[in-house]
């Protein structure tokens, strides 16, 4: 690997799973001077108007330039500077292209991340989100009613429209990540959305992640009921099973980051805190997410460590 290219991130996940809750902690833990953010959903071929017209979802991939997508994310690879189309999710229609020259590390979050094969080459590490169903419908309504101006039933009626279109296109990206994250709600809290949520990280083998199951069984966490790793299968395939309770104590959090962190050699871990995310125009913390989002930029930082 050429030491001074890009790091690639790809984050996929269906519309409101939280991709852009997701990359601004990493954003933040790597430094927001040395991360270039782009969005692969504003590849639309058509406006909003053009695609009631022609009767095709934004998450079609025939609604979407994909081989344009694959040529940007290979010349940012590369180092080089892309001219990248706007979607305006507001207007429902095209603004001017932007510059974009890619910084140490670009992150690519979207609907069709991992579509085709020459995509999925793009990226050093893929993330997928993949929430807990009837969470990620509260999170689009909250998301959708709030930012983008829809109503609730509008908001419905439009899931329920895309469902077969995800199925067949969007959820089957999962299968090419190397770390699944799955938010859910514990059984007492029905109603959760946020910082009391567990979360349940699965790590493919297709590339090198932490020991938990050492840091757990070696006793430096002290309370495991918070926080549980084991073995399993996943399509097919041995994974390991990083469980994390939203209860997890705040002094375990920063154990597990820290033993986390320790694994990158002569990088000091980052003082701002995160896991950072915006309910009802207030900004509060998941932990679970914290870590997620550590894990991530650990991986990040190994890849351009290592060259590879």
């Amino acid at each position: 690997m050429r030491p001074d290219r890009p790091i690639l991130l790809g984050i996929v996940g269906d519309s409101g799973t939280g991709k852009t809750t997701f990359s601004h902690g990493i954003e933040e833990v790597l430094g927001p001077e040395r991360v270039t953010c782009i969005c692969t959903d504003d590849y639309h071929k058509y406006n909003r108007v053009q695609r009631k017209e022609k009767k095709i979802s934004a998450l079609h991939p025939d609604c979407n330039y994909i081989d344009i997508m694959e040529t940007h994310l290979h010349t940012l690879r590369r180092g080089e500077p892309i001219l990248k189309p706007v979607y305006n999710h507001s207007t429902g229609d095209f603004d001017p292209p932007q510059y974009i020259r890619p910084g140490e590390f670009v992150i690519v979050e979207g609907l069709l991340g991992y579509y085709s094969r020459r995509l999925r080459e793009a990226f050093d590490v893929k993330i997928y989100l993949d929430p807990q169903e009837s969470l990620r419908v509260d999170w689009k309504i909250k998301r959708d009613t709030l930012k983008r101006g829809y109503s609730r039933e509008q908001v419905i009626a439009s899931l329920k429209g895309r469902e077969e279109i995800s199925k067949k296109f969007i959820r089957p990206q999962r299968n090419y990540a190397d770390i699944v994250v799955s938010f859910y709600r514990p059984e007492r809290l029905k109603d959760e959305t946020g910082t009391r949520l567990n979360a349940e990280f699965i790590l493919r083998p297709v590339i090198k992640h932490p020991d938990f199951s050492y840091f757990i069984d070696s006793g430096l966490v002290k309370e495991p009921c918070c926080i549980n790793a084991t073995l399993g299968r996943d399509a097919g395939m041995p994974v390991d099973i990083l469980e994390i309770t939203g209860d997890i104590p705040h002094k375990t959090v920063r154990r597990v980051m820290k033993l986390i962190w320790d694994q990158l050699p002569s990088i000091k871990m980052p003082e701002t805190y995160i896991g950072k995310y915006q309910e009802g125009g207030e900004t509060k913390i998941s932990d679970p997410l914290a870590i997620a989002q550590l894990l991530t930029s650990y991986h990040l930082l190994n890849v351009k460590l290592s060259g590879r």
